[in-house]
């Protein structure tokens, strides 16, 4: 399966948290708090970075990825 980095869907936890206007530490904090709120491969611990997916972010917040707002 070929994997598409340059996907906008995919960011890291700070700029997730950033575009949805959260702290920068809410994406590490809220997946510690309840981790079953991420759906299975849509979050993964690099080194020391997060990365997650619009996917993750919007089922999380409850909020559609505001990117998209402005189409």
């Amino acid at each position: 399966m070929k994997i598409n980095l340059n996907c906008d869907d995919i960011m890291d936890s700070k700029e997730a948290a950033r575009i949805w206007g959260k702290s920068s530490t809410y994406v590490r904090l809220s997946y510690k708090q309840n981790p079953s709120k991420f759906p299975e491969g849509s979050i993964r611990k690099f080194g020391t970075s997060w990365v997650v997916t619009t996917e993750a972010m919007e089922a999380v917040t409850g909020i559609k990825d505001p990117r998209k707002n402005n189409l």
